[in-house]
């Protein structure tokens, strides 16, 4: 009797375990998967591929939404025409694939604080002192929307931040300077950046270019763009269409790690904050 007893335990440890690893397999497979689809969507996120992608996962719910209404003449032409879709994703998407598989790795998935405030330090660093010679500069700060159509339009150099690279790219005499810098993972991707212009008729005449390069591309974005003047050294930060002029150092700072991070909650004095 407690043979039997031993052997029932026995074999209802089993059965647990078995149930155990087939759930954890589970699990890691939809991790894995989550990881994939996160990779894909990050990587074509603020270029034209992204629309693409988008009309494929609707023309993919109508498939399934024909084939289970027996809509049969219809899912015969999907099932058609999504075969011959995979040979030209190919071809469309071969740069980008071709891409992607060179930088496999690459990406920083996590950002560490330190990181973060270790990029802040170092565009401060270079306002301040591009604000004293008065020397115009125009940064672009990528966050949650990409960047890549503006990134495509300079000349990229993926190199690491530091206000002496700034300070050098914004030298009147530098082939680069009168573009925007674009800084995406804190690292600057490409310099000589076109941005967008507002087209918002109620912005002051006194704004030149950069300011309204700045306003547009927080307009269509949520990136945060510093300048400084060319003409009176002055620092500005635009964020959400919105422009913050008359900065100094420390104000600057703050609206830096205010628009970066969502959880800062610094002194918040001395802003002057102009809608745009």
């Amino acid at each position: 009797m407690l043979l039997l007893e031993t052997h029932k335990e026995a074999i209802l440890i089993d059965l647990v375990w078995q149930n155990v690893l087939l759930y954890w397999k589970s699990a890691v497979e939809i991790l894995l998967l989550w990881g994939l689809f996160y990779s894909i969507l990050a990587y074509f996120r603020g270029t034209l591929g992204i629309q693409l992608l988008k009309g494929l996962a609707i023309i993919a719910i109508v498939f399934i939404v024909t084939q289970q209404f027996q809509l049969r003449t219809i899912n015969w032409m999907l099932t058609k025409f999504l075969a011959i879709s995979v040979i030209g994703l190919l071809i469309i998407f071969q740069p980008e694939l071709r891409r992607a598989l060179s930088r496999l790795g690459e990406q920083h998935f996590f950002k560490t604080p330190l990181q973060e405030e270790s990029m802040i330090q170092e565009i401060l660093q270079s306002c301040t002192t591009l604000s004293g010679r008065k020397i115009g500069a125009l940064i672009a700060i990528e966050k949650e929307i990409g960047l890549k159509p503006y990134i495509e339009s300079g000349v990229s150099l993926d190199c690491m931040i530091s206000s002496e690279v700034l300070n050098t790219l914004f030298m009147s005499n530098a082939p680069l300077h009168d573009g925007a810098v674009i800084v995406v993972n804190g690292r600057i991707a490409a310099a000589g950046c076109l941005l967008p212009l507002t087209q918002n008729p109620h912005i002051s005449r006194t704004y030149g270019t950069r300011h309204r390069a700045a306003i547009g591309l927080t307009e269509e974005t949520d990136a945060v763009v510093v300048v400084v003047s060319e003409e009176s050294g002055s620092i500005s930060l635009a964020f959400r269409g919105h422009l913050s002029t008359d900065l100094d150092r420390e104000d600057l700072g703050d609206l830096l790690r205010k628009n970066l991070y969502s959880s800062y909650t610094g002194r918040r004095k001395g802003w002057h904050r102009r809608q745009a």
